[in-house]
């Protein structure tokens, strides 16, 4: 349930006169960050053939409500976004980042069902590769290692020890301006394959060669996901479910260069950067994408009505905190027509 601060602690607040989303919450800071990257993003698109998306990322996450909310194992108080209107182009680096939180967040929402049902499985992270490419050469790139991946599903050492697969689509600029695309897949894995079928890494990357048909032998890293030696902190597993859902291009590679930026967003047109199999088909509902949805509203607790607005900023690139700001009210309320 949200739940406003006490008196004491807003006053105190409100008497200092706060003007930004980071002096509310620290933890937010990432908006900041990933709001002003978009802002470069825009300005890129602007007046060439995709100033359309211009216009749709200037009109993202403008206004945000939160609601305070209070953890119930800590008693600690944070803020809860309430309420946002994102645009969904594939590289604004604000929705790129919701996108990554929300498959997390599902992910490790179902993780304990996967678990049960299959207590004796274990998780392993395998990251495939081909040499850098042309910008411009990346469409038929990605379509060659999409059907090679379709050959190694039917390689018997993925068939017969691979019960589930997540496999993610990552893009990033070599220092030449090429592109290197690569996949990061989380696999969870039959008990037999810790035993009696166990492939080492230099098989992978024979498996891989043979499925993409290449002339050398790619880097191809395999990594069983367990616990470390005093490992005390974050799991394993959710480490690699944060490798494997993370963005699908960094925001700084977005940002290096207006041509990389154009030709990027042709190549990649209508294609799909995250695809699943076997016991976690579906796991992640990629097709599921809603403003309610990147606001991770389905994460639990209440949904009622924000209680502290911010609006973006341009000039000082911060979210500062919109009091009685009827246009940003307006905003934020406004039904789709």
């Amino acid at each position: 349930m949200s739940q406003i601060l006490p008196h004491s602690w807003t006053d105190s607040l409100r008497s200092e006169t706060p003007r930004y989303l980071t002096d509310y919450s620290p933890h937010d800071r990432p908006w900041d960050i990933h709001r002003a990257q978009a802002q470069q993003v825009e300005g890129l698109y602007h007046d060439t053939v995709y100033d359309r998306l211009a216009g749709r990322i200037r009109g993202c996450t403008g206004y945000l409500g939160f609601g305070w909310e209070v953890d119930p194992d800590t008693g600690e108080a944070r803020l809860k976004l309430k309420l946002a209107r994102f645009c969904r182009v594939r590289h604004c680096p604000v929705c790129q980042w919701r996108r990554s939180l929300m498959w997390r967040a599902r992910f490790l929402k179902a993780i304990p069902l996967i678990e049960a049902r299959h207590p004796t499985s274990k998780w392993v992270l395998l990251t495939l590769t081909v040499r850098n490419c042309p910008i411009t050469d990346l469409r038929a790139t990605l379509k060659h290692m999409n059907e090679s991946w379709h050959r190694l599903l039917k390689r018997v050492e993925f068939a017969s020890n691979v019960q589930g697969w997540i496999r993610t689509t990552e893009v990033t600029q070599g220092r030449d301006g090429s592109a290197h695309p690569h996949f990061h897949v989380l696999m969870l894995m039959r008990p037999s394959y810790f035993t009696c079928n166990y492939v080492k890494q230099a098989r992978w990357a024979e498996l891989w060669r043979e499925c993409a048909r290449l002339d050398y032998t790619p880097v191809v890293d395999v990594r069983t996901v367990k616990a470390r030696g005093g490992d005390s902190g974050e799991s394993p597993l959710r480490r690699a479910v944060m490798e494997t859902l993370k963005y699908s291009v960094k925001p700084s590679d977005l940002t290096l260069s207006r041509d990389w930026l154009l030709e990027l967003t042709s190549q990649v047109y209508k294609l799909k950067f995250v695809a699943s199999g076997g016991v976690l088909k579906d796991v992640l509902r990629e097709n599921e994408e809603s403003d309610e949805d990147l606001m991770l509203l389905d994460e639990g607790g209440d949904s009622g009505d924000p209680v502290l607005h911010f609006e973006w900023k341009r000039q000082v690139k911060r979210y500062v905190e919109a009091v009685d700001n009827p246009t940003g009210l307006a905003y934020l309320n406004m039904e789709a027509s």
